[in-house]
């Protein structure tokens, strides 16, 4: 019964601790409304690249054979999510409509799922388009390949109509969201700094009055995640201590009361 309280208590204490740990790993917080309104438009590069935040609904208008540009922040541990609807013209052919997404060092990354190109036949009004990237992570071999946490870049645009339709005006609605993995998805390793090479260079003026040169408006104040800390040691520290536990409880029951036998009196 003893055994019993005790590692009642100890999972209660447990849980209690484990919340409000796991909780304090920072990350770049979404944002509905973000710093003003949604943008209302779209770059036409990667240096011109209009800023979003995650969670932001940002609009944009153009015409058929555009490219369209976005960037979001997306941080370690971090599963972003880009869903892209264009709202096409009255009258128009077939068209093909695509959207990538590409990391901060602008190497394209592969969708785990979604339809990233689809094609909208002659009485669509619209065409919705998605693309599930692989989870964030902290660190990566040099040669490979894996997102890595930093600056993304959407690019929309259509890659098949009639030569008819070129030109026509459209418009088009884009949202990136994350899903939080966390520590199942932590790696030993972190990049000094994010893969934030930023868009147009902006002016910042320091403290001195003089002016320097700033990648981009997504920084330190978004609270970047990278490093050795994540809610995986938590869990590891939570199975350390109930395995702990279960081998004193095992030792308990299987040791017996402790008492002596009763011997019976000589004859």
């Amino acid at each position: 019964m003893r055994i019993t309280r005790l590692l009642g208590a100890a999972l209660l204490a447990l849980g209690l601790a484990a919340g409000p740990a796991a909780a304090d790993s920072p990350s770049p917080s979404p944002s509905a409304s973000g710093d003003g309104g949604a943008p209302t438009q779209a770059g036409t590069s990667f240096r011109t690249a209009t800023e979003i935040r995650q969670g932001q609904q940002a609009t944009a208008s153009g015409s058929t054979g555009d490219y369209l540009y976005w960037s979001f922040p997306a941080d370690t541990g971090q599963r972003p999510t880009v869903r892209a609807t264009v709202k096409l013209p009255a009258a128009h052919g077939a068209e093909t409509w695509q959207i990538d997404v590409y990391d901060g060092l602008r190497r394209r990354q592969a969708c785990q799922y979604g339809a990233a190109s689809r094609t909208a036949g002659p009485e669509a009004s619209s065409v919705d388009l998605a693309c599930v990237l692989r989870t964030v992570r902290g660190w990566s071999e040099p040669w490979a390949n894996d997102p890595l946490p930093g600056t993304y870049y959407i690019r929309l645009t259509v890659v098949d109509l009639g030569a008819a339709d070129l030109g026509k005006p459209v418009s088009a609605d884009v949202r990136a969201d994350s899903e939080d993995i966390g520590g199942a998805a932590a790696v030993d390793g972190s990049l000094g700094k994010p893969l934030v090479p930023g868009i147009a260079a902006k002016s910042q003026e320091s403290g001195d009055g003089s002016r320097t040169a700033v990648l981009s408006s997504f920084g330190s104040d978004d609270g970047w995640s990278s490093g050795w800390w994540s809610d995986r040691w938590v869990w590891t520290a939570i199975g350390g201590v109930l395995a702990a536990l279960a081998g004193i409880g095992g030792y308990a029951l299987t040791r017996g009361s402790g008492r002596p036998s009763r011997i019976p009196p000589d004859a």
